[in-house]
């Protein structure tokens, strides 16, 4: 259980980070991904208590289904450490599970902002953080991530 509740707030420590910067450090990223693989050596199974060979399979996974996506900029390198972390600590199923509620969460956003922006008819202001606009214009999908993961969490466990 503590394990989980650790892998929680990793997560939500990374979504607010993309939240709030558009970008996910390394220090989260490759530090979960560190501890997640040291663990995963030393003890011979996942933080969430799987197979050893099903944190690499669910690793080769989340690889064979985000690096072509990083590859055509449709990801981030912070989503793919992000994941590549937490198929280090999870498994098969949590991973497919978390990228399948993800894209869920997106299309439901997706219509939503659809139907109820144009209605506001409001301008929305991004405000300026950066004054040489290097701030990316990509919309963050941690927070995507981090409801697939919940959503899956609740029909894992």
């Amino acid at each position: 259980m503590f394990n989980i509740v650790l892998i929680v707030i990793w997560f939500v420590a990374c979504t607010a980070q993309d939240l709030y910067q558009r970008q996910i450090s390394n220090l989260l990223t490759l530090g979960a991904v560190s501890l997640a693989l040291v663990y995963l050596l030393c003890t011979g199974h996942t933080l969430l208590g799987a197979s050893a060979a099903e944190g690499g399979w669910a690793l080769l996974i989340i690889l064979i289904l985000t690096l072509p996506g990083y590859a055509l900029n449709k990801f981030g390198a912070g989503d793919v450490k992000l994941l590549c972390a937490l198929a280090l600590a999870t498994d098969r199923l949590m991973v497919l599970g978390t990228l399948i509620g993800a894209g869920l969460w997106v299309a439901i956003a997706w219509l939503v902002a659809s139907k109820i922006l144009p209605l506001l008819n409001q301008q929305l202001k991004h405000p300026d953080n950066k004054p040489n606009g290097a701030t990316s214009k990509k919309l963050p999908f941690a927070p995507f991530l981090l409801a697939g993961f919940i959503l899956t969490l609740m029909l894992y466990i």
